[in-house]
């Protein structure tokens, strides 16, 4: 099993920040290269498409607001990947109420790709929807 996180700490307090990433049907709110979410099974499910046209199903296996954080399971997608469990996080940077740090991690079993391959993919994406995230606050604050 192969697992990676990368994480962000924003100037937004983390209520704010979690108003905005918290819905587990929010991604095209915040993450550019998803333009569509789909919910289903009573938002227990989602169906994203992303700019290319690809589909990635992802089913919601907890959820704690008052924690702000939620993880999810990938049922179909076109990763090299298997048992494929992800979290969302929104902390307040220790010390700081106006800040909050953003955990993005995933922990999955690489399938015909090695550990590092899939941990570099698994890295990347979420590092860069850190840096949309970064980026819609800051968007949002203008």
């Amino acid at each position: 099993m192969a697992t990676t996180t990368a994480t962000l700490d924003v100037a937004v307090p983390p209520d704010r920040v979690w108003q905005l990433i918290g819905g587990f049907d929010a991604l095209p709110d915040w993450l550019p290269y998803i333009s569509e979410s789909v919910a289903a099974e009573g938002g227990r499910v989602r169906r994203l498409r992303n700019e290319e046209g690809g589909v990635i199903v992802e089913r919601l296996v907890a959820f704690d607001d008052a924690a702000r954080s939620y993880s999810y399971a990938i049922l179909e997608a076109p990763f090299p990947v298997t048992d494929y469990l992800s979290t969302l996080r929104v902390r307040e940077v220790p010390g700081r109420s106006d800040a909050s740090r953003v955990e993005w991690s995933g922990t999955f079993t690489p399938t015909g790709v090695s550990d590092d391959e899939a941990v570099a993919l698994f890295h990347g994406i979420y590092a860069d929807g850190l840096a949309a995230l970064r980026n819609t606050l800051a968007g949002s604050a203008a």
